[in-house]
């Protein structure tokens, strides 16, 4: 090879290292301007923007170290917690981890033992908010779509089954709080889509039940269990269910007779709109106890954390015997594993 060939080919190297170079410190820079926008904005759509981006971007670079970033799960957390601040909802917390420089949340009502945080599915360009104890899928954010959902089973299993056995029902009613508002907040500010599930409150709620037709033995069990309380479990009108009397408040268990479907629904009735299932479960012993002992008769429905997008999806889907979060469009109603924390639960009193 002649000398001129050899300093062409160095000179070429070293213009392709300059080139990497310069598109690493670019993108360093546009690291920090949206790292910037995404702890100083008041804008939501303008933080928004910067998840979005922070979470795309890669920091990648063979000439350029990052000496210290954060992940993609971190971001969601931080936009969670500022939209929070923005709006003056308190009740979560964001720690840094010292050496890993991780994220983790932390609902002040139950204390810094238990830690929050996401995960985040590239594949759907979103992220789980999952409680670490027991590694419940919360909800899913979706940033393509603009969808947040919750999950039944993650939120009876985690604060329900699991969280009275550390907390009070106080505590607890107040963890909750600023994931409702979180959510509120995105359909509010940021047109989202929201499901809401079991903390979905108002005058009048139904809460489908999944299986498709109910066991009356489970009403049966529920008017035994009133005989040992103040509360009355009353015959509806038109012979299509029961409704269970509680303090300012009324739970029916009911179907509509003239529907072919015989769809069955947990009603609750609160004309202070203030009430979800998940109170009834939270608060009133007699109700827990009695759903968390039929749970397999009696959950109410658990849409999947991610819908399917394409009809292909939807039929892998539907030949599934028992569908699990981590896929796409599938989510159990019932969780078999929880029966022994459900049995024991159910004998508590607050």
């Amino acid at each position: 090879m002649s000398s001129q060939k050899i300093v062409s080919a160095t000179v070429d190297r070293v213009s392709e290292l300059s080139a990497s170079i310069k598109q690493g410190l670019a993108t360093g820079q546009r690291y920090v301007d949206l790292l910037d926008q995404l702890v100083t904005t008041s804008d939501a759509e303008k933080l928004l923007e910067a998840t979005r981006k922070l979470v795309q971007l890669d920091l990648n670079n063979p000439f350029v170290h990052y000496p210290q970033h954060y992940q993609a799960a971190d971001y969601f957390l931080l936009m969670m917690d500022r939209l929070l601040q923005l709006n003056g909802v308190e009740g979560l917390t964001v720690i840094e981890n010292d050496a890993s420089h991780q994220l983790r949340g932390v609902l002040d009502s139950l204390g810094r033992n238990d830690n929050f945080s996401f995960r985040y599915d590239p594949a759907h360009n979103g992220a789980f908010f999952v409680d670490q104890a027991n590694d419940e899928l919360l909800f899913f954010v979706d940033l393509k779509e603009n969808e947040l959902r919750f999950s039944n089973r993650a939120l009876v299993n985690s604060f329900i089954a699991q969280g009275l056995r550390q907390h009070n029902d106080l505590e607890l009613a107040e963890s909750v709080k600023p994931l409702v508002a979180f959510a509120r907040l995105l359909a509010k500010k940021l047109d989202f889509h929201i499901d809401l599930g079991i903390l979905e409150s108002g005058k009048q709620v139904s809460y489908q039940i999944a299986k498709p037709d109910l066991d009356l033995t489970m009403i049966d069990r529920l008017f035994v269990a009133t005989a040992e309380t103040d509360y009355m479990l009353m015959n509806l009108p038109k012979n299509n269910g029961a409704e269970l009397r509680l303090e300012g408040v009324k739970l029916q268990i009911s179907m509509d007779p003239s529907d072919y479907s015989r769809v069955w629904s947990f009603v609750v009735l609160d004309p202070d709109e203030h009430t979800s299932f998940f109170d009834l479960l939270l608060h009133y012993p007699l109700v827990r106890q009695w759903y968390l002992q039929n749970r397999s008769a009696v959950a109410v429905r658990s849409l999947p954390l991610i819908l399917p997008t394409t009809p292909e999806q939807a039929a892998n889907n539907a030949t599934a015997e028992e569908p699990t979060t981590d896929q796409v469009g599938k989510e159990t109603d019932y969780d078999s594993s929880a029966d022994t924390a459900e049995s024991e639960e159910s004998g508590e009193q607050e």
